[in-house]
């Protein structure tokens, strides 16, 4: 009889056990959840809740020469950076679009689904609440080729004229074509003003398309902060429209002044002189015809321009920079632009335009002497620096530095040693200009002026700074090996743990104030908008390592090594 007992006692325990420990569990639950009417549960904002990314789609890359500012390779970077910040991975999600059309509808149903209750748990039965969602979304932009060169976060303005701020004039222009078409001449005239107007109803169609994507897309955001969500604009801002949060990518203007700045430092344009002049070319790259044959938009390479003048601008007034070409002088303001663009859509344009700025004097001249160039870009950068060897430059960046050779720079990319730099000497007068040797004897004077020749001719040859943007993977190798003096990246380790970090402050309806990496900042023209911003990556051989291999951005295979 005891035997019998015992298991029943001991199974008794068992039971008041369990029941305590769910007691206890049910009581912990209730401490950061609600129960609702069919037993679900909804997380309050002490959970770290749920985000939504939704960025454009990347185009089909056949080969390496991209650059490595692309969403895709943003977004596994966020994900890192919110899971590390306490997102469990089911609660992000990631859709892609290569449109703002499907964008906006895939917006609107994510919103539409969570709010109708049809889409508002997890796989745990858990209730979503809307003040404990997030949506970072990256609306989807136009860009002409020229300007996808630099990557995708260039910031860049979606325009909401025609809907979100209550404009009549979509209509307005659709009456105005209207009235258009139909006083279409006739006659001799009639075919081209057909096909004119054909081109014009398409482009009219194509435009109302966008307006109502727009319009969706608005609507959709604001449907979702009006009902608690919180929404963080990327890299591309809306007009009349304030969000939470803004992500501050790289502008042209930024992109424009980085490269400057950088050849004011290597150059020492501080200490040059009149009688020896830094020469300096600058290349405007820009998209001059869109597909539909409409003349692009110019803003970006203005603003970049804007930026490169900012900062070389006094040096030229002050007659301490030249341009070999003479398309930039004293004279020259941030608004003569036009003077160093040209449409690089053109296939062998950069080398044609860099071959005639770089003319020389005869056919048996030495090359055109030339410091640096300031290309803006990777891709164009390479052709820079093909047709700079066509032209018979010699050396390489790291030249300029005589201490720098290319097995130390590999040396210290591999881990190996540390650089060593010392300042390059510069004479204040430049050979051709120093009347110095006019007091010797006139054998002294001879053997002098053949020394001086072949220095000039050897100076005059010298392999330029070449500068770029967007670390494309194709011209690492020629970083390391100093025919690209730099390039610029954006720093998406830093900006997606800041995003991480603000996604998680929002779900918990607080405000950004404590981060560091966030100030006010006016965004499609709302003012006070907390904006995360980070500076550019400057990319060297130098440092190449510190900034794109111990990250991950790039392997060592990729850098040639």
């Amino acid at each position: 009889m005891v035997f019998t007992r015992r298991p029943a006692a001991v199974l008794t325990a068992i039971v008041a056990a369990c029941a305590m420990a769910i007691s206890l569990t049910a009581c912990t639950t209730d401490a950061n959840s609600q129960d609702t009417a069919d037993d679900r549960t909804t997380v309050t904002s002490s959970a770290p809740g749920v985000v939504a990314m939704f960025t454009p789609s990347d185009g089909i890359t056949l080969n390496q020469q991209t650059p490595l500012n692309k969403w895709a390779k943003l977004t596994p970077n966020l994900t890192k950076a919110l899971t590390s910040a306490g997102f469990k991975k089911g609660d992000i999600s990631h859709t892609t679009s290569d449109s703002l059309d499907k964008q906006s509808r895939a917006i609107q149903d994510y919103v539409v689904n969570h709010l109708s209750g049809s889409n508002t748990t997890d796989d745990a039965g858990i209730v979503i609440s809307p003040d404990n969602i997030t949506l970072l979304v990256a609306p989807v932009v136009e860009a002409d080729a020229s300007t996808r060169q630099y990557g995708d976060y260039v910031s860049q303005e979606l325009s909401t004229a025609d809907t979100a701020e209550g404009s009549d004039s979509t209509d307005s222009s659709d009456s105005s074509n209207s009235s258009d078409s139909s006083d279409s001449s006739t006659g001799s005239d009639s075919t081209d003003d057909s096909s004119s107007d054909a081109s014009k109803t398409a482009g009219d169609s194509k435009n109302a398309a966008q307006a109502e994507a727009v319009d969706r897309l608005v609507s959709s955001l604001k449907l979702a902060k009006e009902s608690g969500m919180h929404v963080v604009l990327m890299g591309n801002s809306i007009k009349g429209y304030k969000p939470d949060a803004f992500v501050k990518f790289s502008d042209a203007q930024a992109i424009g002044k980085l490269q400057a700045e950088k050849i004011v430092s290597k150059l020492e344009l501080s200490k040059a002189s009149k009688d020896n002049p830094k020469h300096i070319e600058v290349l405007m790259p820009y998209t001059a015809v869109d597909e539909s044959g409409e003349a692009s938009d110019s803003t970006f390479v203005q603003e970049a321009f804007r930026g490169i003048w900012q900062v070389l601008g006094a040096y030229y007034q002050k007659g301490v920079v030249e341009s070999p070409s003479g398309t930039l002088n004293g004279n020259s303001t941030e608004d003569d632009w036009q003077s160093v663009a040209y449409d690089a859509s053109k296939e062998g344009s950069t080398a044609k335009v860099l071959d005639a700025r770089l003319a020389k004097a005869d056919e048996h001249a030495s090359p055109t002497r030339i410091d640096g160039i300031i290309a803006m870009n990777d891709y164009i950068a390479s052709e820079v620096v093909t047709e700079l060897d066509d032209l018979g430059y010699t050396g390489s960046a790291a030249d300029i530095n005589p201490q720098i050779t290319i097995s130390g720079i590999v040396g210290n990319i591999t881990g190996k040693k540390d650089l060593s730099r010392s300042d390059v000497p510069d004479p204040i007068k430049s050979p051709e200009k120093d009347d110095s040797a006019d007091s010797t004897d006139s054998a002294d004077t001879q053997d002098d002026s053949t020394a001086t020749d072949k220095t000039d001719k050897t100076k005059d040859s010298q392999w330029p700074l070449v500068t770029g943007y967007g670390a494309y993977v194709s011209n690492i190798p020629s970083i390391v090996n100093g025919k690209q003096w730099m390039t610029g990246i954006e720093d998406r380790q830093t900006l997606a743990e800041n995003i991480a970090e603000a996604c998680a402050l929002l779900n918990k309806g607080q405000t950004l104030t404590s981060m560091s990496s966030v100030r006010n900042t006016e965004v499609g023209g709302k003012k006070k908008v907390p904006t995360i911003s980070g500076p550019l990556l400057a990319v060297s051989a130098s440092n190449l390592k510190v900034t794109l291999i111990d990250p991950g951005y790039i392997s060592l295979a990729d850098a040639g090594l």
